[in-house]
């Protein structure tokens, strides 16, 4: 039953429904069964307050824009408000109750099939319905109930030579209902995280692994599910800078249909911020381990709050009361409690949790090295069934606590090790004979009965309809791109200071160079290392940052929120003006300071060529973060590759006697480019004085001794752009061919002789 708070946010809609909407009845028995508990009422988005009273037996299905309602009673109740227009009686007098019930309801589903695939067909996926949403008015988007069964899983991991190393599955089998909380327990290492990515259809694929077994939703398999899934990993990975209903609003933006107007998106955010309890840090940025910003907990109700937006049937969280205190732990799975007591089916991975924390488990699986040493509820039943094999929980005592110790291997000595082995071994085994001696029933005769693939796919579309286009895409992005490079005070500040800083080294160093022919050695000095230093500062920034931005990128792509183009193409326009003006505030210090060529248009020259170098120091700063896989990697990768081309920028080494097998270095290296554009810009047209016959009179002679004779600016800052334009294509591709792989779940197969041999780890 939904509390009275969620019942008055829920209250603006309902007249919405009505209007929408329709309730089919279907009569059944006075014996008729609860529909295996697959049918749930007043829950999540079905609004049954036109019901009369007097039902108690009344057991309901959304299947969107309608609600399926089977009355277990032989009395046909008196005819119902408008929203409840449509009776189907007598089914009952003809037919045995049970078998009344289930064919009423096919029915039922079959009269409204054709309504449903015409509706689907002329909306094209670009629709919610028929009529157009009214302002202030959110579509109703509804849950459905599905269950999730597994059967058989085994994962072994092999070495090179094929050779089995580690079982991290064994024949796991069990389900998942609608309306239910599962938890999955046991100690470090037992496979609950790699049990929830198999379930999830996220197990990282390696040619290592080998997985096999069924995974089914409602009866079908899971590959050809259309559900929506909802992951909420353990890490929890955001734009730092974005306020938490900035991040929920963009969110809502990208996956939301585009029929939703704006007062429906923000009205649901704000319906979201109050389900999970978001309201009163709302407005306060994200944070990360730099930037303070909102609480731990807060940012696991944030991850399974942008989970939400589409409506998922199934949510899988991968222990999400990692890292969080007793309060925050229990709040969060609370939220989670919430969610399953509205349609949901959810599924967690979860440790060692406090008593308060599994008495909101409905069901619970207990894994240890990898096979089940328990499925089914999780309240007194487990208590019981253990008691029964000889190990009953003292009193007082958490039972995860107890399980965990139950199941856990000691590894303090050998006798401990193997006796701890050979209990869990015997907890394995006694649980297999009791699943074979009691079978697997299936409880989804009534569901499929009820949906076929083609009502799967309107519910499918009308929740999550097709993707907004490449312009919408690239708005929105923008949006968040600006905030979260313009936000970003601490690093745009430190950015600014070193510029300045580094400006009044360098200018004091070089202070007012004169017209000497020692000032020629020293103005090559300064313009080299006037390149290296924007050039180092910017490709810093980035790979100090992409990495972890990649990460929440490719989760984001991955539920197809957007395409990785408008991405990269809002984050380069977003960025260009901050990355400008920087080299510009190290430009207006270090120029004057050591009066270089003295004329307005060589300043905005100079200023010019350390922008675009910039640019393409960032450029090159994001391949270095696609390619690395951590923050740290990328700062070892991209300095080392910048150093060489420091060494093959002109100034130290003459193209011209670069040996051949090199040679595509300095064509390849912003340094070289922007180092001979500054050059051509600083010495052309300047004279020196003479003293000497041997001496350069002037800065021609100059270029050409560099070998930059002939060349002119233009031709320097065409290259260094073509350079940055191949720098972010091949970041492109790089994002394009990485995008994450997941394992494939093979059929069930016997296992060979020789895995069987292996000794469990």
């Amino acid at each position: 039953m939904m509390g009275g708070k969620r019942h008055n946010l829920e209250g603006g809609r309902r007249a919405g429904a009505e209007r929408r909407g329709r309730v089919i009845f279907s009569g059944g028995g006075p014996s008729s069964p609860p529909l295996l508990n697959l049918f749930f009422t007043k829950q999540g988005r079905l609004f049954l307050d036109c019901l009369p009273p007097g039902y108690p037996s009344l057991r309901c299905v959304s299947l969107p824009p309608h609600l399926f309602c089977f009355c277990t009673s032989s009395t046909p109740p008196p005819p119902p408000p408008s929203l409840c227009s449509l009776c189907v009686w007598g089914l009952s007098n003809m037919v045995p109750p049970n078998v009344a019930t289930i064919m009423a309801a096919g029915v039922a589903a079959l009269t409204l099939r054709f309504v449903s695939k015409r509706k689907a067909k002329s909306d094209h996926g670009e629709r919610v319905e028929d009529e157009e949403l009214e302002d202030g008015e959110s579509p109703t988007v509804g849950v459905v109930p599905v269950t999730v069964a597994w059967d058989r899983i085994e994962c072994i991991l092999r070495d090179k030579r094929g050779n089995v190393i580690k079982r991290l599955l064994q024949g796991v089998s069990g389900e998942a209902k609608a309306g239910k909380l599962l938890a999955i327990m046991g100690p470090s290492g037992s496979g609950k995280t790699t049990l929830l990515n198999v379930l999830a259809g996220q197990l990282a694929a390696s040619p290592r692994l080998r997985l096999t077994g069924s995974l089914s939703i409602n009866g079908r398999p899971f590959s050809k599910s259309k559900h929506r899934v909802a992951y909420v990993r353990q890490e929890d990975l955001f734009f730092s800078q974005l306020t938490v209903r900035e991040t929920l609003a963009l969110a809502a933006e990208l996956q939301l249909p585009k029929t939703w107007k704006p007062n429906a998106r923000e009205r649901y955010v704000q319906e979201l911020l109050y389900r999970l309890g978001l309201v009163s840090c709302a407005d306060t940025i994200v944070g990360d381990a730099k930037v303070r910003g909102i609480s731990g907990g807060e940012k696991k109700r944030l991850s399974i709050a942008c989970e939400l937006i589409a409506s998922p049937s199934i949510i899988f969280a991968d222990e999400p009361t990692t890292g969080l205190d007793a309060f925050q732990a229990e709040r969060v799975m609370e939220t989670l409690r919430k969610l399953a007591e509205e349609g949901h089916t959810v599924v967690c991975s979860i440790h060692q949790p406090r008593g308060s924390i599994y008495s909101k488990f409905d069901d619970l699986i207990l894994l240890s090295s990898g096979a089940v040493v328990y499925a089914g509820p999780a309240a007194d039943h487990a208590l019981k069934y253990f008691a029964d094999l000889g190990h009953k929980c003292p009193e007082h005592t958490n039972p995860a606590e107890y399980f965990a110790d139950l199941i856990s291997i000691d590894y303090s000595s050998s006798d401990n090790e193997i006796a701890a082995r050979k209990k869990v071994a015997d907890l394995v085994e006694a649980f297999a004979s009791k699943q074979k001696k009691i079978g697997r029933d299936n409880p989804l005769t009534a569901l499929d009965l009820l949906m076929d693939p083609d009502d799967e796919k309107f519910i499918h579309d009308t929740v999550v309809s097709n993707r907004s286009g490449f312009l919408w895409q690239f708005q929105m992005l923008l949006r968040r791109a600006w905030r979260q490079t313009t936000r970003d005070k601490s690093t745009n500040r430190v950015r600014g200071t070193m510029s300045i800083t580094s400006a009044l080294i360098f200018g004091s160093i070089f202070w007012r160079m004169g017209r000497s022919q020692t000032s020629i050695q020293d103005r090559m000095g300064l313009l080299q290392v006037a390149a290296i230093n924007t050039a180092m500062s910017a490709l810093t920034k980035t790979v100090n940052v992409f990495p972890k931005e990649r990460a929440i990128v490719q989760r984001e792509q991955a539920k197809g929120s957007y395409s990785l183009a408008p991405y990269l193409i809002a984050k380069l326009v977003a960025e260009a003006p901050v990355s400008a003006a920087f080299p510009l505030m190290f430009g207006a210090v270090v120029y004057p300071m050591t009066r270089l060529n003295p004329s307005l248009q060589r300043f905005l020259t100079f200023s010019g060529v350390m922008t675009v170098e910039a640019f393409a120091a960032s450029a090159m700063g994001l391949t270095v973060g696609a390619i690395a896989p951590t923050t740290e990697a990328a700062l070892a990768l991209g300095p080392s590759l910048m150093t060489v081309f420091i060494v093959f920028g002109g100034y130290y080494v003459n193209s011209d006697n670069t040996p051949t097998i090199f040679r595509w270095i300095p064509k390849v290296s912003l340094i070289r480019w922007a180092f001979q554009a500054l050059s051509i810009n600083e010495f052309k047209g300047l004279t020196f004085d003479v003293k000497n016959s041997f001496d350069l009179q002037d800065g021609d002679q100059v270029l050409e001794r560099l070998s930059f004779g002939g060349k002119n600016v233009q031709n320097a800052v065409n290259q260094e752009l073509r350079i940055a334009l191949f720098w972010y294509w091949l970041t492109y591709v790089l994002l394009k061919r990485n995008k994450a792989k997941f394992q494939v779940l093979e059929a069930p197969s016997k296992v060979t002789p020789h895995e069987l041999a292996v000794e469990d780890v």
